[in-house]
């Protein structure tokens, strides 16, 4: 298949998350809006890139969980297509094989008849979709670590050790003044996948910033951030634009 058709097939997969309207915002957006520093951005394509399976959380609604999430789907490999993790069937034919490796997409961690929201059996099912090769990226109501791992394993009986798939979680929060909100990625968790997550980035605190990490070499991060300067550098903007780059520059 043509670049361009897979990179169209790609975009496709990400506007089908976008429950406000308008355009999709990608990290270009994020990074002017202060969402993400270019720092945490860095790491996030060179982990992405390299195949973590994330999550993104934020207990109230319209904070920006899906478009964070979106916006970090443009950095998976580019062998691997995304997909939708919508019900049993779906995610029992991504379990029979791993060819073509994909990203299952659950649109939230939560009950309810919408599309791609698990919870139960379902979404104890789609937590086992790595073990068949593949990743997951999804978004839930919740702060913290804590919360997100409350919901997960003791609501929904996902073991812990099942949960250290999912290496990457991101926490936003909102502050508002005025008519004006200031949207921004507060912490982040880490699991190389046989530990418990432990935090990777605080926007705050008294040792604010990234810290050494498990997946990510310092020369990994390193040729990241050169990427994604080269990226803003080209005025490349849409979700499309920014993929294009990013398959062109990340190999």
């Amino acid at each position: 298949m043509r670049e361009d058709n897979v990179i169209k097939r790609h975009c496709v997969e990400i506007e089908r998350c976008n429950q406000r309207g308008g355009r999709m915002l990608s990290v270009v957006d994020l990074l002017e809006a202060g969402t993400i520093t270019p720092e945490l951005a860095a790491y996030a394509l060179a982990a992405i890139g390299r195949g973590a399976s994330f999550l993104v959380g934020a207990r109230p609604g319209g904070v920006g969980k899906t478009t964070v999430m979106c916006a970090l789907l443009n950095f998976v490999p580019r062998d691997v297509e995304l997909a939708p993790a919508d019900g049993l069937e779906a995610i029992a034919a991504g379990m029979e094989s791993a060819a073509p490796r994909r990203c299952y997409i659950c649109h939230e961690i939560g009950s309810g008849p919408y599309y791609a929201y698990l919870w139960g059996e379902e979404l104890r099912a789609y937590f086992e979709l790595p073990s068949a090769g593949h990743t997951l990226a999804t978004n839930l109501h919740a702060d913290t670590y804590e919360e997100a791992r409350n919901q997960i394993c003791t609501e929904n009986s996902v073991a812990e050790t099942v949960l250290r798939r999912v290496q990457l979680m991101f926490f936003l929060s909102v502050r508002r003044s005025g008519r004006s909100a200031t949207r921004r990625i507060e912490t982040v968790w880490e699991s190389g996948g046989s530990a418990a997550h432990k935090q990777l980035f605080s926007a705050d605190g008294p040792n604010p910033g990234l810290k050494p990490s498990s997946l990510v070499s310092a020369q990994e991060l390193a040729r990241a951030r050169q990427a994604l300067e080269q990226i803003l550098k080209s005025g490349a903007r849409t979700i499309e634009e920014v993929r294009s780059r990013i398959i062109r520059l990340w190999k």
